[in-house]
């Protein structure tokens, strides 16, 4: 397709040439003439008329996504075609989590914002913990693939280019375990990953927290975190202080970091989960839909701060509108924050994504909330990406740009933006949604994680899957990957991943099953039959799956992180081997017995038994054994 561009467009043109491979046009006098008009607000208007085509826009991003609407409806060669569309929100955008060992490299955190463009989101929030260049604090993302300035600034330059507004999103009290670690940073250390609050060494190495990170950015918003600081002055300020209120704690360094704030002239946000749960009987309640919202405590709260609200578990509409109005108490209307499940499981959690964002838009626009954020959590190591909430994220772009979400719409949208159909995506769903996990997995449960790195001879989560073919599911899942592939679409690769690992667990997953049932039998046959075939397949499935994981990785992300995957991969193939040692000298007669199949098989999640789902482990460790890895020090 070629396309004559008509009208004001010399602060496009860039953009406009980056994106001919992407969305296959060229530029020429003899194509298809395109006038572009620019005008205040936030609509967009595409239009085709007796062959000659027009936009109309506001902001520059309501611009690409319109030109990706022209493009793909005159693709489809239809007749003349008039869209109007209205940006709902002021911001809509991602986060992605940068913090979790997977930090996005430069070309793929621009193909990203290429694909945010043509959906039409302005904003993108980045998450770093400690994943931000500090030149005077050498051991902040020391090996963690920190971001340079310049790194930065090049990712801000690209993103200004569309119309897309990045903000830096930090921690400026809890969550920097990973930094905290280091003996460098002892001085600033309560507990394990909290700050030391009213400590005049943690406010100046505050200030060059958010001076370093909000330097490359044309951005005045910045995040500062603050979120889940239960253990806040319950450490080393507890024995060096004595107690005092946690309410006091974090108003007073709340205090002390926006004055910091203040100083470079910045915009602050914060996640609300603290001040909510200190208004909660307990204090330690999140989501109590009776929670009132004392005097007290909306005065202690300053004015100069915008709370974020985080939500990705409930699935109706009104419980997101009563946990708005708690917001609205303190003065101001929230910003939001949803969330694609694709953390803790190598699936991408459709079922309940799709459920929980189309209620949280629904409430967002209902009580007037402006901006809007979608959360792409990588906790444990990041096993999944954040490619694979595609779906998710043109679900919460198709909402931006209407009042009601037309489902047909969202479908030719995703296909169009990202070359791959809903029904692949929705496959992702497959990996954890598995026979015995009610329809939806409202629940989180992700066998996925669980039964790969589970072991073979210990089996913790082996109760949980008794009597279903998984064996079965995963075989079909497998082919349905298979089928899908497309190797001339650019992000056909990942779902390389999910169909080798659908392979590997179509023989992992119940084999710890057949292997107790033949030792408890005495099958020396089937036993001999584990050692020597299924055994030795699974180990070269696992290896298969560990190189395509290798190869997404550092497609997707720096190598800085991947060390603990293979690890477990590692550990996990040499387990088998062990296990096969263990079988071949209890057939031979060398040893008696298997203590670890002699152990009765227990629940890991003992609540498994009343829920709709199979279990739920957030953490490698605890899924491949119950010993210790590491031995767990004081909160300090």
């Amino acid at each position: 397709m070629k396309i004559h561009l008509q009208g004001d467009f010399s602060s496009l043109i860039s953009g406009i040439q980056a994106l001919q491979e992407e969305l296959a046009f060229s530029l020429g006098e003899e194509g298809v003439p395109l006038t572009i008009k620019q005008r205040e607000g936030k609509s967009l208007q595409v239009s085709l008329d007796n062959g000659s085509g027009q936009i109309i826009y506001g902001d520059k991003v309501c611009f690409y996504r319109a030109f990706g609407i022209f493009i793909e409806n005159f693709q489809k060669k239809q007749a003349d075609f008039h869209i109007v569309e209205e940006l709902q929100f002021s911001t809509i955008g991602p986060m992605f989590d940068l913090s979790r060992n997977a930090v996005m490299n430069l070309p793929s955190f621009q193909r990203m914002i290429r694909k945010l463009t043509l959906m039409g989101f302005n904003s993108a929030l980045l998450y770093m913990e400690d994943t931000y260049e500090i030149k005077k604090e050498p051991y902040f993302g020391y090996m963690r693939g920190r971001y340079t300035q310049e790194e930065l600034k090049k990712l801000d330059d690209y993103a200004h280019e569309y119309g897309i507004e990045l903000i830096p999103c930090i921690q400026t009290l809890a969550h920097l375990e990973e930094y905290l670690k280091w003996s460098a940073a002892s001085h600033l250390k309560d507990t394990r990953g909290v700050l030391l609050v009213e400590s005049d060494e943690t406010y100046i190495f505050i200030d060059q927290m958010i001076s370093s990170v909000s330097k490359p950015f044309r951005t005045k918003r910045i995040h500062i975190g603050m979120d889940e600081a239960e253990e806040l002055g319950r450490g080393v300020y507890l024995n060096k202080f004595g107690y005092k209120d946690r309410l006091d704690l974090m108003t007073s360094h709340l205090a002390h970091v926006l004055a910091i704030v203040k100083k470079y002239g910045l915009s602050p946000m914060m996640w609300s989960d603290m001040f909510i749960k200190l208004a909660s009987s307990t204090g330690e309640e999140h989501y109590n839909m009776s929670t009132a919202i004392p005097e007290h405590l909306v005065e202690k709260l300053p004015e100069d701060v915008q709370l974020v609200y985080w939500d990705y578990i409930h699935v109706n509409e009104d419980e997101y509108e009563r946990m708005i109005m708690k917001h609205k108490a303190f003065g101001k209307i929230p910003a939001f924050a949803g969330g694609i499940w694709v953390w803790n499981s190598f699936g991408t959690n459709y079922g309940l994504s799709l459920r929980t964002t189309e209620a949280a838009l629904k409430a967002c626009k209902k009580e007037g909330v402006q901006d809007v954020f979608v959360t792409l959590w990588g906790d444990d190591g990041f096993e999944n990406n954040c490619f694979t909430a595609l779906l998710g994220l043109q679900m919460y772009a198709e909402h931006a740009y209407c009042r009601e979400l037309e489902k047909d719409k969202l479908r030719d949208r995703v296909k169009y933006c990202t070359g791959i159909g809903e029904d692949s995506f929705l496959y992702l769903n497959e990996l954890d949604q598995i026979p015995g996990v009610s329809p939806g997995n409202n629940v989180q449960t992700n066998p996925s994680k669980f039964l790969l790195w589970q072991d073979v001879l210990l089996g913790l989560f082996d109760r949980h899957i008794e009597g279903m073919d998984l064996r079965s599911h995963y075989s079909n899942l497998e082919n349905k990957f298979k089928e899908i592939r497309n190797a001339n679409c650019s992000l056909d690769f990942i779902f390389d991943v999910p169909e080798k690992l659908s392979a590997v667990l179509s023989i992992k997953a119940d084999i710890g099953l057949r292997l107790k049932k033949a030792y408890d039998e005495k099958n020396l046959i089937d036993l001999e039959g584990i050692s020597a075939v299924d055994l030795p397949n699974i180990m070269k499935e696992v290896e298969e799956l560990r190189k395509a994981h290798r190869d997404q990785w550092f497609r997707i992300n720096k190598p800085f992180g991947w060390e603990v995957l293979d690890i477990r991969y590692g550990g996990l193939i040499k387990r088998m081997e062990t296990a096969c040692k263990r079988l071949c000298d209890f057939i031979d007669g060398k040893i008696d017995c298997i203590e670890e199949l002699e152990e009765e098989r227990l629940y890991f999640n003992e609540s498994v038994k009343n829920s709709t789902g199979l279990g739920w482990c957030s953490y490698y460790y605890r899924i491949a054994s119950p010993n210790v890895f590491f031995h767990v020090l004081p909160l300090y």
